[in-house]
């Protein structure tokens, strides 16, 4: 086992951005959480180290979908390098923190309005995001966190698809992966005539792309 810390100072008073600690502990049998049914058999993750990402976004209201987030863009950034070094960084970060990163993502690339969704309770949304405006658009998100292996399937597609029908101000719905979608999606006679204009799959190389040009668009700034 091994520790690694990767530390930054930052306006807003964060000094952690990865704690880098050993392996979880051993829990008791049985015992399920919300990162054991995002990345099943955490016997292998466990042999890595486990990162602990705080401070991604900063919350400055609520409304009835959720929480109204603005990325802490020095630390989003931070933590976007070090994926694109070694995307294998990607398990190490939990659920809940792949949502900020990807609500992160939505602000950095111009969106004037992210929402966080609750942990519970979200209507299969995790993200909300609005851009006002002329050709305004206001897109559902689902983040899925899974290991490599570990496909999104055909159901958890078909499941944002019944979410974006239902929600009449929503233009379009993007299920995210760390890792991929089961074959057969894409062809899929009732999710295919949604793609790309009503429905978008972005999965972890994608995913990976897409953070780096949001990086690219904060050096520019």
């Amino acid at each position: 086992m091994f520790e690694t810390i990767f530390k930054m100072s930052s306006l807003y008073g964060s000094s952690d951005i990865f704690d880098a600690i050993r392996g979880a502990a051993e829990e008791s049998e049985g015992n399920t959480s919300e990162r054991d049914a995002e990345f099943p058999d955490q016997e292998e993750i466990q042999e890595a180290p486990t990162l602990i990402v705080q401070g991604i976004v900063k919350e400055y209201g609520k409304n009835e979908d959720g929480a109204l987030v603005r990325v802490v863009a020095p630390i989003w950034d931070e933590i976007v390098r070090h994926l694109q070094r070694d995307w294998g960084l990607a398990l190490q970060i939990s659920p809940r923190a792949w949502e900020e990163m990807v609500a992160g993502a939505f602000e950095q690339a111009g969106y004037d309005e992210v929402i966080l969704t609750p942990r519970s309770g979200d209507y299969g949304r995790d993200v909300i995001a609005t851009r006002h405006g002329v050709c305004c658009v206001r897109i559902i998100g689902s983040v899925k966190a899974y290991k490599p292996g570990h496909l999104v399937k055909h159901d958890d597609v078909r499941a944002l698809a019944g979410v974006l029908l239902g929600d009449r101000g929503a233009t379009k719905g993007i299920v995210t992966t760390t890792s991929d979608f089961a074959p057969g999606i894409l062809t899929d006679p009732y999710l295919s005539p949604l793609m790309p204009y009503r429905l978008e799959l972005m999965n972890g190389p994608a995913l990976k792309n897409w953070l780096r040009e949001s990086a690219i668009r904060i050096d520019k700034r």
